[in-house]
């Protein structure tokens, strides 16, 4: 929503509470990163509210999205160049109590974190014909280690922690994607309202790419400030996180970075996961 005070254009920006996000937005969200002219206010929301809440009402000037849910809101929102998260050969994984042979995986109870994660969409271009209950993100892990489902996709930090749970790694979507395309899983990113007009969000957009260049230039006291919302993961273990997620193309996508979101969602759309055609573009 966009507001000014005090003669500031007032730019408001919702992200996850992930220790990646947390991470990127550290300059911006501390005062480290300062535009004139502009003031930056931040909303920590889990992501899959924020992907319904932008398809919804598209209410703040800059939201995080899974990029599933891009062409549901591609009519108020265009995407950042700056602040994805790309699985580079790695991403969102299925686990299990025991182990499954991938031709097993259509008969499984498969819980996962919310449909328009590019995880779950991920998932269906793997299998189409799969079964999925939604619970929450958290829930996932305890719920599968219980014996409720029969396998859980896990985002996040889970990705890393799986394992003190007792539970093992069936299959690495970012493994499977490369393979297939030979590019990047793109996951998520940062979307900027169009009403903002295109000074605004090229101005913003190169706000959100300084405070991610500044985190990694200054990354002990980012990951220091992350670690308030790490869920109380080990510090090592979110360094790992954040370093598989916020990294150089978070700064720039690269051109087979921006490829492999049009490719992600153009099959989506022709394997009818995704009803709407996407058309993508980008503030550079």
């Amino acid at each position: 929503m966009l507001t000014t005070s005090h003669d500031r254009q007032e730019i408001q920006i919702a992200h996850s509470p992930d220790s990646d996000d947390a991470f990127m937005f550290y300059g911006l969200a501390t005062g480290k990163v300062k535009v004139p002219g502009y003031k930056f206010t931040h909303t920590l929301i889990d992501i899959e509210t924020l992907n319904h809440r932008a398809v919804k009402d598209a209410f703040y000037d800059v939201t995080a999205i899974s990029f599933h849910a891009y062409p549901y809101l591609q009519h108020s929102y265009a995407l950042m160049n700056c602040g994805s998260s790309m699985g580079e050969g790695y991403g969102p994984i299925l686990v299990s109590t025991r182990k499954f042979a991938l031709a097993d995986i259509p008969k499984l109870r498969i819980a996962v974190p919310g449909t328009l994660t590019t995880a779950y969409l991920t998932l269906k271009l793997f299998c189409p014909d799969i079964q999925t209950t939604v619970i929450d993100f958290d829930k996932i892990i305890p719920a599968v280690a219980a014996g409720e489902f029969d396998a859980g996709l896990l985002i996040h930090e889970g990705q890393l922690t799986y394992g003190n749970d007792g539970l093992q790694k069936i299959l690495d979507l970012g493994q499977w994607w490369r393979t297939e395309t030979n590019l990047p899983l793109p996951l998520g990113g940062n979307a900027i309202k169009r009403a903002l007009g295109p000074e605004s969000m090229v101005v913003t957009t190169h706000a959100v790419r300084d405070s991610i260049q500044y985190s990694l230039e200054n990354r002990d006291q980012a990951l220091e400030y992350a670690m308030q919302f790490a869920r109380d993961l080990d510090p090592n273990l979110a360094n790992r996180y954040v370093g598989m997620y916020v990294n150089e193309r978070s700064i720039d996508l690269g051109e087979d970075g921006r490829e492999a979101i049009r490719r992600i969602l153009a099959l989506g759309y022709e394997r009818g996961i995704i009803p709407i055609e996407a058309k993508v573009d980008f503030i550079l």
